[in-house]
């Protein structure tokens, strides 16, 4: 595993090589893994549902900041198109900060998850629904190959059954209908009770406070991701802290 990694490394361009390698397994894993619901902090100037949100950031600042608010993990928007990323972004992110770093891409291929890896990444998504159920094993054994961890982000419960199939360690569970753009926080409630005590359950999408924290916390998520809040606010280290002490409640197999 980390032998693929570093022979990537060792044949990755001088600008990919500068990248600080952290080990995906243990780094995002045991980091979201403690007494209380984790925070992942992302970073991103704009999305599709909520347009330019920060179009100014500046992706080591911010990574700092989070860091100093008390962030458990990262996450970096690197697609340029709909949320105004780059793999720069990423880097910069990884030389600032000593935390474990999610590449938010739309990773289709184990040749992107190659990528995530030679630009140092800990985890890279992957959206169950958009790849067949024979891809998805095929990413999940590259993430393995690369000591990548994926994270396998379902919506519904045959796409949480897939992902466990295919050896999901990591499961984030989105409140956000990707067709309509729609929140419904009811997702992560029926949902993340069903991933397995064993593996890292991560509520996404409509988190900005600590009460909706709290549910994603009664549900049993183990890492809440939060990013549209944190990459519009003003003073990014106490927005962290302001959402980063909710009690994590453990769930039983």
């Amino acid at each position: 595993m980390a032998e693929a990694r570093s022979r990537l490394l060792g044949a990755a361009s001088d600008r990919e090589a500068i990248a600080e390698v952290r080990s995906g397994i243990p780094a995002l894993s045991s980091r979201v893994a403690h007494e209380f619901v984790a925070v992942i902090a992302e970073i991103k100037r704009s999305s599709p549902s909520r347009g330019v949100i920060n179009s100014g950031i500046d992706s080591a600042t911010r990574a700092k900041q989070y860091e100093t608010g008390g962030a458990s993990a990262l996450s970096v928007l690197t697609e340029p198109d709909r949320f105004g990323g780059s793999d720069d972004d990423l880097m910069r992110v990884m030389q600032a900060t000593t935390l474990p770093v999610l590449r938010k891409d739309f990773h289709v291929t184990a040749l992107q998850l190659e990528h995530a890896a030679r630009l140092g990444a800990s985890a890279a998504l992957v959206i169950v629904r958009s790849v067949s159920p024979s891809k998805l094993r095929e990413l999940a054994a590259a993430g393995r190959e690369l000591d990548l961890e994926i994270v396998f982000e379902v919506r519904d419960e045959r796409e949480l059954e897939r992902a466990l199939e295919s050896g999901a360690r990591v499961v984030g569970v989105n409140n956000r209908n990707l067709e309509t753009l729609e929140i419904d926080r009811d997702t992560v409630s029926r949902i993340v009770p069903l991933v397995p005590a064993d593996c890292v359950a991560i509520a996404e999408s409509g988190y900005s406070s600590p009460e909706a924290i709290k549910d994603a916390a009664a549900a049993g998520a183990d890492a809440v991701l939060v990013g549209s809040y944190l990459s519009a606010s003003r003073d990014p280290v106490a927005a962290v802290k302001g959402i980063a002490s909710v009690p994590r409640r453990p769930r039983r197999d």
